[in-house]
């Protein structure tokens, strides 16, 4: 684990996340007058795998389970230096009656997760969902299935990305996100903790803060940026070595300008990025015009430039 976690962690790089569930791919392809077919999510996905360079800028891609077991798919993703990944979680249910959810998946897992080492996998993926007004119940269900699968996990010798997703849909101000995200990541490293999670060897993918999507007055990035450290700072141990910011909903250039601005702060972790969408809309359009040289060089330029924000250089 150590050695994947070093090459994933590689200054410059980031996660280029490719594990969209079928009804999500589905939408996708449907916004740019594509069918989801079986043949059209692999034409899709090998042209951009196949793209010459993205490995300059993408350390690892995380695939969904469809994906992983095409090998033609992505034989170009294993001729490379990109490390594979999958999303291993079933989805969010939900949880209880104020509406929050539970992402389910414990089940079975050390099982797919032996499956999945023998496909070359090195890290994995488990998403939980949340909301700025979920309970107490709520989130600490969340933080200690994040502990129990990121246990499971390490057991196998595979390296687990910690995903507790505070989504930013609402009106409430960015104090508003600072504080709940203290809170979620208190209990999700309380429970990481009495797990026997080795901190050494996860990678936490959170949230920025931000001011809710709705809000009349929007923070700015330099505010957002400063937050944002100012958050981890308080809640996240300096052990963990890497810390792979979602973009969740916001724009594809304000997630960018975002994680430029926090790599002008200096941290204890390396802070970079674990982007879909955005590493992706424009390839996507493009593909769908049948234009896949020019899709391959928009995918390897976006991903130069999110390299560029990763090292604050942008």
């Amino acid at each position: 684990m150590k050695e994947t976690i070093q090459k994933l962690s590689a200054d410059g790089k980031g996660f280029l996340a490719v594990d969209e569930s079928t009804p999500t791919i589905a939408s996708r392809l449907s916004s740019v007058g594509i069918n989801s077919t079986s043949k059209n999510r692999h034409a899709y996905r090998h042209t951009i795998f196949s793209a010459d360079g993205l490995d300059k800028y993408i350390s690892g891609i995380i695939l969904f389970d469809e994906t992983i077991r095409n090998y033609e798919t992505i034989a170009p993703l294993l001729d490379s230096n990109m490390i594979l990944g999958i999303k291993v979680d079933k989805g969010a249910k939900p949880y209880d009656s104020d509406g929050g959810k539970l992402t389910e998946g414990l089940d079975g897992l050390s099982e797919r997760l032996k499956e999945y080492k023998k496909l070359e996998v090195k890290f994995t993926k488990w998403r939980a969902v949340l909301r700025i007004e979920d309970t107490d119940a709520c989130i600490i269900a969340n933080a200690w299935t994040l502990a129990r699968y990121a246990k499971k996990c390490q057991l196998e010798g595979l390296v687990p990305i910690v995903e507790p997703e505070i989504l930013m849909d609402g009106e409430h101000d960015i104090s508003q996100s600072s504080y709940v995200t203290r809170k979620v990541l208190h209990h999700v490293f309380d429970a990481l903790y009495y797990e026997g999670v080795d901190l050494e060897h996860i990678i936490l993918k959170p949230n920025m803060i931000l001011s809710g999507y709705s809000s009349v007055a929007r923070a700015k990035s330099a505010e957002v940026a400063e937050l944002t450290i100012e958050c981890l700072k308080r809640s996240v141990p300096p052990a963990v070595p890497m810390v792979a910011f979602l973009s969740g909903g916001q724009a594809d250039e304000e997630a960018i300008s975002n994680l430029n601005q926090i790599n002008k702060i200096n941290s204890p972790w390396y802070t970079s990025f674990s982007f879909g969408r955005s590493l992706q809309s424009g390839a996507l359009r493009l593909w769908s015009q049948g234009k896949n040289f020019e899709a391959k060089e928009w995918i390897v330029n976006r991903a130069k430039g999110c390299g560029q924000a990763a090292r604050g250089i942008l």
